[in-house]
């Protein structure tokens, strides 16, 4: 049993590496959809905003919050400004933006295309002459692989006003003063990390939500389940990938 289950992970990882070779070689062929892409960035990035940010303002929040009686404890309540911008910027910020989007956008282009594909409107895209790879597929993954690390960086902004307030609750700490113990405490090998990693991020959510969604079948049980695998599969390679940028940068002399 162990073994088929092994043995399925497998033939499916080698399908999305199949799937994702497919994308690239699509990628720069003639015509690029200009208007389709731009409408999925729309929908992609800013339809996704008021949850990013809300999200990013609470974490921020909350994370100043708990954060300082330990530091009060040790006498380090000054550092909490700084403490929480690193751990915001480097981890907390990228990862949990990601998350989100590999949950909502996931599951939608997930769902979205299952339709389209039970229904045989693929099909009769391929029939009319369109090439559905590159209208539904490419432009999808380009859009999510764009549209993250924006979302991200907006989220990081939301996130260090959320710790600003924060950190004000139960202190007094003027924002320019904020502001320069955060910038003091940042620096590029903790930013540039974590803003390129978003781009990675962006392209898994992107490429597993259209492999589910291209790949569906069982009508409309099996549209649930390809918006349902999307999500679980999309989230697992956000940690993976996370993982490894992370050993990457220590390599590197990054951390």
């Amino acid at each position: 049993m162990a073994n088929l289950s092994v043995k399925a992970f497998l033939i499916e990882a080698g399908e999305i590496v199949r799937f994702a070779s497919r994308f690239f070689s699509a990628l720069f062929k003639p015509k690029q959809e200009w208007k389709e892409l731009l409408r999925q960035s729309y929908f992609i990035g800013y339809k996704s905003l008021g949850l990013v940010g809300l999200t990013a303002f609470i974490m921020g929040l909350v994370l100043t919050i708990q954060s300082r009686p330990t530091l009060v404890e040790f006498g380090a309540e000054a550092w909490l400004p700084k403490m929480v911008s690193v751990s915001l910027i480097r981890e907390i910020v990228p990862v949990i933006t990601a998350l989100i989007c590999a949950g909502k956008i996931g599951s939608s282009i997930g769902a979205e295309l299952g339709s389209m594909k039970v229904t045989e409107q693929i099909d009769a895209m391929e029939v009319s002459g369109t090439n559905p790879f590159k209208y539904l597929v490419v432009t999808r993954v380009l859009a999510t692989s764009l549209m993250i690390p924006v979302l991200a960086v907006i989220a990081a902004a939301i996130s260090l006003y959320g710790a600003y307030l924060g950190t004000n609750i139960k202190g007094v700490v003027s924002w320019q003063l904020y502001w320069t113990q955060v910038f003091d405490a940042l620096t590029y090998s903790d930013a540039m990390p974590a803003f390129v990693k978003t781009y990675f991020f962006g392209f898994a959510i992107g490429i597993i939500g259209c492999y589910k969604g291209f790949n569906s079948s069982k009508g409309t049980e099996g549209v649930g389940q390809s918006a349902n695998s999307a999500v679980v599969l999309s989230s697992l390679m956000v940690f993976v990938i996370d993982l490894i940028a992370v050993q990457l940068a220590d390599l590197m002399g990054l951390t």
